[in-house]
């Protein structure tokens, strides 16, 4: 059901900020030093105020990508800023493409409204569907969810 009360999801469901970025770092080597940062970012990360959750992903041959989620972007701004992050950062980039040959950052922001269901959804724990899909940019309703 659509909703603005998420106190019932998990926390990833509670989070408000986003952050999906990569690096393609310059090869294994590279990959293998980051290591020892990377775990005392990563734990860092977790203890602070605001973390909600994260995974890495990767891609051939030697990105590494982060998605994470924080409970605003204050508390995301805040993780930026820490130590272990600001280390990693600098030596990503300091050194031209010694380490790294590119990288990004997005961040993002969720919207208030979204959907719940079952023992996740704040006013009651009845799973059901939304009578009409959200509409487009383009249209005032969005059509049935159940079809004629």
């Amino acid at each position: 059901m659509r909703t603005t009360d998420f106190s019932a999801a998990p926390p990833v469901g509670q989070a408000t900020a986003m952050f999906v970025g990569a690096t393609r770092y310059r090869g294994p080597r590279s990959i293998l030093t980051l290591t020892r940062t990377w775990f005392r970012m990563v734990r860092q990360m977790r203890r602070m105020d605001g973390y909600r959750w994260h995974t890495v992903y990767y891609q051939f041959p030697f990105t590494l990508g982060t998605i994470a989620f924080f409970s605003d972007r204050d508390a995301l701004l805040t993780f930026a800023r820490s130590r272990h992050h600001r280390d990693l950062m600098c030596w990503v980039t300091d050194h031209g493409t010694t380490n790294a040959t590119g990288g990004y950052i997005r961040l993002y922001n969720a919207e208030p409204e979204g959907y719940s269901n079952g023992v996740w959804r704040a006013e009651g724990d009845g799973m059901a569907h939304i009578p009409t899909f959200t509409p487009l940019s383009r249209e005032t309703s969005g059509p049935p969810v159940h079809r004629a």
